[in-house]
């Protein structure tokens, strides 16, 4: 799991479009935090130090704590929004957890050893799937990332979610079949040149039939000129 950090916050006095855009004036983002049964607590954070945590990656899979006028609440980021236009972050949810909150969150998935794969070395390539994989887990447990390793896998093989090993307060929330995650596929050249020779084998299988159809023809013919 990746180490906490902590963002300091200030209470929103207002809400609302207006005070939103007054906030990203100043150089701020607006917040809030909820659940744990409790009220929704409208914060507002520093626009670069948001930021960069959701830049550096991992940001809705690692635990943060607000330190909101000197108290602190631990939270997981939920979700944020981005503007359509400008790609700034303009809003983000915190979801309040505790000890015994579980969440459902999506884990990266890496695929490792690539350079071990003979498909991918005979020219492959490498079809991802899911670059995701969601999960149940208690929220002080959430994994950084799954490894993949595609060691010996060949053009056509595929790996599957059973190939991930899961820690033990980690669950699938797909339970009920074994989802594939990536697979090795054959390049463009060689499908061409494989829909090639099967075009050939098959117009070659046409034309022995031709052959075949009008040597029986023949035959016949023959044979019914010496009865008379």
């Amino acid at each position: 799991m990746s180490e906490p950090y902590e963002l300091k916050a200030e209470t929103r006095e207002r809400v609302g479009k207006g005070s939103a855009r007054e906030l990203r004036r100043n150089g701020k983002i607006p917040a809030v935090i909820y659940g744990d049964r409790q009220e929704p607590l409208p914060i507002a954070l520093p626009y670069k130090d948001v930021t960069l945590k959701i830049h550096g990656g991992g940001f809705l899979t690692t635990l943060a704590t607000i330190d909101l006028d000197g108290k602190k609440i631990r939270v997981l980021p939920k979700t944020y929004d981005l503007d359509p236009v400008r790609d700034f972050t303009v809003h983000v949810d915190f979801l309040r957890v505790s000890r015994n909150t579980k969440v459902t969150v999506e884990v990266p998935v890496h695929y490792l050893n690539e350079e071990a794969s003979p498909g991918i070395e005979r020219g492959g390539v490498l079809a991802v799937v899911r670059h995701t994989v969601e999960v149940t887990c208690p929220a002080n447990e959430i994994p950084d990332s799954f490894e993949v390793d595609l060691t010996g896998l060949e053009i056509n093989d595929s790996v599957h979610v059973s190939a991930i090993t899961l820690p033990d307060a980690v669950e699938l929330t797909i339970t009920d079949r074994d989802f594939t995650l990536a697979s090795i596929s054959s390049p463009a050249a060689m499908k061409s040149d494989e829909a090639e020779e099967e075009a050939e084998g098959e117009e070659t299988e046409v034309a022995e039939e031709d052959l075949s159809e009008e040597t029986g023809a023949a035959d016949g013919q023959e044979g019914e000129g010496g009865e008379e």
